[in-house]
């Protein structure tokens, strides 16, 4: 308590700065897959899918997500046990937060899509064996996310596979493939607006104190579907066929007619991650400035003040503008070719992935579910189209992820808990 007391001021002062860094960290890892697709698939430049994430990331992070979140994210620890000596989750917090970001911020620069869940998961678990002891670590929630590891990417990859096909099968091999292509165009632009705000939806809008029930979500979201599906109808409608371009690609025009529809999957993406992924890097922040602020009371759930949500989405945006466009080369080029039909079908399949687990409560991470569903469009193809010298490194960097976000947490608290113990 009295470290709290006497250090109250800087703790808070270290908590927004690693707070920032870790959403920086989120912003140029996990934003940057999110928007790779669309950029590798060539629908959207860098530029504008930068342009994309400021407005539409931003508005998720701050209008959607949340004005309360859980004190310890995930239920991964219990603090119980240290209810009368408070400092050390806070010293535990701060170093998780830094592990986090400090990891994310390798894997970025090396072009890694990691899991910024997993990263502050494994930060958390390494400052609670030292700073709590084992028993603290709820292992069976642990065990849970290591088999996310699996069931995330072979959900993504098996809707994005059933995707590719269903375009096959109803556009690319019709006698006339521009013209099925407008035809059912609209019908996939629809899913796309009805599974990303059945997302935003079911995680909840308590920010703006709305609280819809099932049916009341799902007449919603079918409701922002139709409009979708109007405003997607009215671009796809303007298309019209390349024969010049037909000829160096036998399906350069009905590619065109993705196009437009990628725009809808990127805006949205930016607004689904925003509002739920946030949570990441600002969720250790708020725990500690509620821990200083009611001077040592450690509370299951905290209030999330509005100006936590604003650092959390300048943090993501500048993360994706200075270092995102690595991870958005990898997950957009190094693993499949992507046209703007491929990358369609991965960025839905993982949006409707990220709705089956919030729905189920299914512990998945939204980077394994996307780079999932882009292996998914590459197997549709064959075994052939995909890069495995960078799947397995991407997969390494998965199992890497707990460990080494654990390991630099123990180093950072004990780093902390001495310069103000």
């Amino acid at each position: 308590m009295e470290v709290i007391a006497a250090y109250g001021t800087i703790l808070i002062g270290l908590a927004v700065i690693f707070g920032l860094y870790m959403t920086w960290g989120v912003g140029a890892n996990d934003l940057a897959n999110a928007m790779g697709t669309s950029v590798g698939a060539g629908a959207v430049s860098v530029k504008q899918a930068i342009g994309i994430a400021i407005v539409f990331e931003f508005s998720g992070a701050v209008l959607a997500g949340g004005n309360v979140t859980k004190t310890i994210r995930k239920g991964i620890i219990d603090p119980t046990s240290i209810a009368a000596t408070p400092e050390i989750l806070v010293f535990g917090m701060l170093a998780a937060l830094l592990a986090a970001a400090v990891w994310l911020m390798l894997a970025s620069s090396r072009g890694w899509p990691v899991s910024t869940t997993h990263s502050i998961v494994g930060a958390l678990i390494g400052f609670a064996i030292v700073g709590i002891g084992p028993d603290a670590v709820n292992w069976g929630k642990v065990g849970k996310i290591v088999a996310s590891w699996v069931v995330s990417p072979f959900i993504g990859g098996t809707i994005s596979f059933l995707l590719v096909m269903s375009l096959r099968k109803l556009i690319f091999n019709s006698d006339n493939p521009l013209k099925s292509a407008k035809k059912y165009a609209p019908m996939y632009v629809f899913l796309v607006g009805f599974v990303i705000s059945l997302v935003t939806l079911f995680k909840g809008l308590q920010h703006l104190h709305i609280n819809l029930t099932g049916p009341q979500s799902f007449g919603m979201a079918i409701l922002i579907g139709l409009l979708t599906s109007v405003v997607g109808w009215y671009f796809i409608r303007k298309v019209k066929e390349d024969p010049e371009a037909d000829r160096d690609f036998h399906f350069a025009s009905v590619e065109k007619v993705f196009a437009p529809m990628m725009l809808f999957t990127a805006c949205s993406m930016a607004f689904a991650h925003g509002s739920n992924d946030v949570a990441n890097g600002i969720g250790p922040l708020a725990a500690v400035i509620s821990i200083v602020s009611s001077g040592g009371e450690v509370m299951q759930e905290t209030e999330m003040p509005i100006w936590i949500l604003f650092i959390g989405g300048t943090g993501i945006v500048l993360g994706l503008v200075t270092l995102g466009y690595k991870v958005m080369l990898t997950v957009g080029t190094k693993i499949t070719e992507l046209t703007p039909s491929r990358g369609f079908c991965a960025e839905l399949a993982a949006a409707s992935t990220v709705v089956l687990a919030s729905r189920t409560g299914l512990p998945v991470s939204t980077t394994h579910i996307l780079v999932g569903a882009v292996l998914g469009v590459g197997l549709a193809r064959g075994i052939g189209a995909l890069d495995l010298r960078v799947v397995v490194n991407i997969i390494i960097s998965w199992i890497v992820t707990l460990p080494a976000g654990a390991v630099m947490a123990m180093a950072f608290f004990f780093f902390l808990k001495g310069v103000f113990g």
